[in-house]
C-alpha cells in the first residue's frame, strides 16, 4: 500500500513506539490521527507533524468510537491503523502481600488486549466500504511483546494481555481477508521507550547485555521502520514479527 495521502490512526501515538511511527508516516505524506489518553502529549506531537490529536481511552467503547469518527470526519476513513497503546506492570500472582488484586490484572487486560480489539473492530468497519487501493483496502498493525511467548516471573498479567494480542492476529487476518484488509502484529523485545526512563543506567546496561545482537535496547524508530515495511509489503498478513535482536527471555 502506498502511504502518501492515506489516513492513519495511531493509538498511544503521543509517545514511544506510537510517536516514532507517527513521525515517520507523516514524513512520508500520511495524514496522522494521534489517539492518546495523554491529550497534552498528543497535541504537542500533532502540532509538530501537522497531525490531529484526539484524547482517547482505548478501554472505553464510546471514547474510541468518538475518536475514530472524529478522525474520519477530518481526514477521511483511515486505511492504516496501528495499535501502540499499552501499559506494563510487574507483579507476582502471589506475592508477600498475598494474591495479586484482581482489578490490577483486569486493568492490564483491558488496556492491552481489549483496547487493541476495540480500535481494530471500529477501524476495520470503516475500511470495509472503501475502494480498493491496488490490491487492498487497509492494514492493521498491533503490538504484542516477546513476553507473549517468554513471559518472566511477575509478568502473568502482561504476558496474558500480549499473548491475547498475538492470538488475535491470524483469525482477524482470515476474517478480514475477504475485504482486502490485512492484520499483522509486531512483538518488540527491549525497546528504549518512556517505560525504561526510570530504570537506573546500570540496570539498563544489564538489560542491553541480554540481547545477542545488537547489544543494546532497540530504538522506537526501528519499530516505526518495520511498521512502514509491513504497510508497503502486501504479502505480509496474519503473522507476528519479533523485533528483538534474537533475545530469548529466561526465567528468573
Amino acid at each position: 500500500m502506498e502511504i502518501k495521502n492515506c489516513a492513519a490512526l495511531i493509538s498511544g501515538g503521543g509517545s514511544g513506539l506510537g510517536a516514532a511511527t507517527a513521525k515517520l508516516l507523516s514524513s512520508m505524506g500520511a495524514k496522522i490521527a494521534i489517539l492518546d489518553i495523554n491529550s497534552s502529549a498528543a497535541k504537542q506531537l500533532a502540532t509538530e507533524i501537522n497531525g490531529l490529536a484526539i484524547e482517547c481511552d482505548v478501554t472505553q467503547e464510546t471514547s474510541v468510537a468518538h475518536a475514530v469518527k472524529s478522525a474520519a470526519d477530518q481526514q477521511g476513513a483511515a486505511r492504516i491503523c496501528i495499535n501502540c497503546a499499552g501499559i506494563a506492570a510487574s507483579k507476582r500472582m502471589v506475592g508477600q502481600q498475598g494474591p495479586m488484586p484482581l482489578p490490577e490484572f483486569r486493568k492490564i487486560i483491558e488496556v492491552n488486549l481489549i483496547g487493541t480489539f476495540n480500535l481494530m473492530r471500529l477501524a476495520a468497519a470503516n475500511m470495509i466500504p472503501l475502494d480498493l487501493l491496488g490490491e487492498e483496502r487497509g492494514v492493521i498493525i498491533n503490538t504484542a511483546s516477546v513476553a507473549a511467548f517468554e513471559g518472566q516471573i511477575g509478568q502473568t498479567a502482561y504476558s496474558a494481555s500480549k499473548g491475547g494480542v498475538a492470538g488475535l492476529t491470524l483469525p482477524a487476518a482470515r476474517e478480514l481477508a475477504q475485504f482486502g484488509i490485512r492484520v499483522m502484529t509486531i512483538a518488540p523485545g527491549l525497546i528504549d521507550t518512556p517505560l525504561f526512563e526510570k530504570i537506573p543506567a546500570e540496570a539498563r546496561a544489564a538489560l542491553a547485555s541480554m540481547v545477542p545482537f545488537p547489544k543494546r535496547l532497540g530504538y522506537p524508530s526501528e519499530y516505526a521502520e518495520l511498521a512502514v515495511h509491513i504497510i508497503k509489503n502486501t504479502l505480509l498478513n496474519g503473522g507476528i514479527i519479533r523485533l528483538d535482536g534474537a533475545l530469548r527471555m529466561q526465567p528468573k
